[in-house]
């Protein structure tokens, strides 16, 4: 008789951190005068794409990284052209006409480009998710509020998803866009988010369709009374079901959620002790892996100081 294995890892830990670096290339972006800056990565079968649309890629001397030399004053403009012909191509999909920031591995902002690009250079992007849930006289978390994403959605149509979440945009902080997406996924108010939580900073980098996404997922825990019920304006949500905290942890468990969902539903998990000795256990090394750090996270989402 073989030993029992214990709970498997969820297929959101195994997903997080899927990608073949080895299939793409790292690049930078070079002003003059200035060292060059990596903003990412792009898949090696899109280099004969860029080449013929005239990008001027060098090989740096100090290994596989190619260089493109692009004046700051000239970034933005040049980089909405190029994605626009490559989203023609087909390279670029799911296009939102959002503005994200193209920041480098420093932080530093090096453009603004189109969301939907983000995934194409592989490059750093934000997200925020909120565990709505119901608590008992004791505070334990009972329910969790669960959507279920839109069949039109551009990404993860018709999965499981947090009660509240999105990305976000340039010139916002996750605790700013978790604020404004509150309304639009879940008829939320400013003054009912008043009493968000921070969880932790998720780091995922995996394969998707749209390319690679490398995103720094910030989630929030949010109480709210069992008599509110949140209620989709823009769309994008079909329904917000409040379920049992099992229900909820066992579709985030056998992948209904999409894989963002999933690991803030398990950061939720872990930190409240909903899971049984066991599994957690066996889940918080592995979840550990995937932590950022608060100093470096803060340098993103500044704390908000507690209103008085």
């Amino acid at each position: 008789m073989t030993a029992d294995p214990g709970p498997a890892l969820w297929p959101s830990l195994r997903r997080a951190r899927q990608a073949r670096q080895d299939l793409r290339v790292p690049v930078c972006l070079v002003a003059p005068g200035e060292a060059p800056a990596r903003i990412g990565s792009v898949d090696r079968a899109h280099l004969p794409a860029l080449l013929a649309a005239g990008v001027p890629l060098t090989v740096a001397p100090d290994g596989d990284a190619r260089c493109w030399l692009l004046p700051r004053d000239r970034r933005d403009a040049t980089l909405a052209a190029l994605h626009l012909h490559l989203r023609d191509q087909g390279l670029i999909r799911a296009w939102r006409d959002e503005p994200y920031p193209l920041l480098d591995e420093q932080g530093q902002l090096q453009a603004v480009i189109e969301r939907a690009a983000s995934r194409f250079w592989g490059s750093i992007t934000f997200g925020a998710h909120c565990n709505g849930y119901v608590a008992d006289a004791q505070g334990r978390p009972t329910h969790l509020w669960v959507a279920r994403r839109a069949e039109d959605k551009p990404t993860d149509p018709g999965l499981l998803d947090n009660m509240i979440g999105g990305g976000v945009p340039h010139g916002q902080t996750p605790r700013e866009a978790l604020l404004r997406e509150a309304w639009e996924e879940a008829g939320l108010m400013p003054d009912q988010m008043a009493g968000l939580q921070r969880g932790r900073v998720i780091e995922l980098c995996c394969d998707i369709p749209e390319g690679l996404q490398h995103e720094w997922l910030h989630v929030y825990d949010l109480a709210l009374p069992p008599d509110i019920q949140p209620l989709n304006q823009d769309g994008e949500v079909a329904w917000h079901r409040l379920m049992p905290v099992a229900q909820a942890l066992e579709h985030a468990r056998r992948g209904d959620m999409t894989v963002d969902a999933a690991l803030a539903t398990l950061d939720f998990a872990l930190r409240h002790g909903l899971l049984d000795e066991a599994e957690a256990a066996l889940l918080g090394p592995a979840t550990e892996a995937l932590w950022v750090s608060p100093a470096r996270a803060e340098r993103i989402d500044p704390v908000v100081a507690a209103r008085p």
